[in-house]
């Protein structure tokens, strides 16, 4: 068993390794263009520094050939202790002055990560009653987006105050243990209940199931209070995150869903298959999702805007 799990390994490196890279260009870009577009991107928040803002111009740039919507911001916009208020800088060095592209003046849907979580949460959301983009109404919400009678509902939900990594470290996490986790597993588990829209998306920061080195803890917390969920439920194409900073696809054996870890726009990390990956890599950049009727493609972007793999689900 080993020996085949071993091979398997192998098999998915040299996929990754081989996989060939395409859309380089506004050209080559329209094919990512479906009835409604969404970028998705995470840990974010450098100053502009390392990757971030190339990616954030391309971003832009992509954006005046695929018709983007709204931007799913999966956590850690701002690195590395949060944001102390409203007013705070890094409100201008990590997201106004980076994300100022004209076509990036969106709705952007975020999520608190765990850096947010070591600053003032609040201000987070407070932020959406300064800026005009920033959409963000309570820690955990909903969102139906609608074009020509296709429907996508976007699951946001809070990460951190479902670990206990983060509820017991008071200090350095004080609103974490805040939070009432139970309120949000029953209304994670009511809002799919309720879902009757063609495509269901579930965001979070932390992953499910991915090759890291961060505690195990995280992984099996969401496991045991979250995947339980979304697997019982059966209408949730992807659930998608960020927090390793690197692309991850992973396929878990008896579960429908495909896992998503989104990487970093501004700094990666290695990464190394595990048990149920179909695709990997250290690169940085964002995704974009292309919503049909009958298809959901979502394309792992690098920085230099070639797309590395695409998980599609099909009707």
């Amino acid at each position: 068993m080993k020996n085949l799990l071993r091979k398997s390994l192998v098999l998915a490196a040299l996929a990754v390794a081989s996989a060939a890279a395409w859309a380089q260009g506004p050209a080559e870009w329209k094919a990512l263009d479906g009835d409604f577009n969404l970028y998705l991107c995470n840990d974010l928040g450098r100053n502009g520094y390392y990757d971030q803002k190339p990616i954030a111009e391309l971003m832009g740039r992509m954006a005046e050939t695929v018709d983007v919507e709204c931007v799913v911001a999966a956590g850690d916009v701002h690195h590395f202790e949060g944001v102390r208020s409203v007013d705070d800088p890094l409100w201008l060095t990590n997201y106004e002055l980076v994300y100022s592209h004209p076509e990036l003046m969106l709705p952007w849907y975020p999520v608190l990560g765990n850096h947010e979580y070591r600053g003032n949460t609040q201000a987070v959301l407070d932020y959406s009653g300064v800026s005009a983009r920033w959409q963000m109404p309570a820690r955990y919400y909903t969102r139906v987006l609608e074009d020509d009678g296709v429907t996508l509902r976007l699951v946001m939900i809070d990460t951190a105050p479902l670990l206990d990594k983060y509820r017991e470290d008071t200090e350095k996490y004080p609103d974490a243990a805040r939070q009432d986790m139970d309120a949000q597993l029953a209304w994670i588990d009511s809002t799919l209940s309720a879902a009757r829209e063609d495509w269901v998306l579930v965001v979070g920061h932390h992953p499910i199931y991915a090759d890291t080195d961060k505690d195990e803890s995280e992984r099996l917390d969401m496991q045991r209070r979250v995947d339980t969920i979304l697997r019982r439920h059966g209408n949730v194409d992807m659930y998608l995150c960020g927090h390793i900073h690197n692309f991850q696809h992973i396929r878990a054996e008896g579960s429908p869903i495909d896992y998503v870890v989104n990487s970093s726009a501004s700094l990666a990390r290695e990464v190394a298959p595990v048990e149920g990956t179909v695709f990997c890599s250290s690169a940085t950049g964002y995704s974009v999702i292309s919503v049909s009727k009958d298809s959901l493609v979502l394309s792992m972007v690098d920085k230099k805007g070639r797309v590395l793999h695409s998980v599609r689900r099909v009707k």
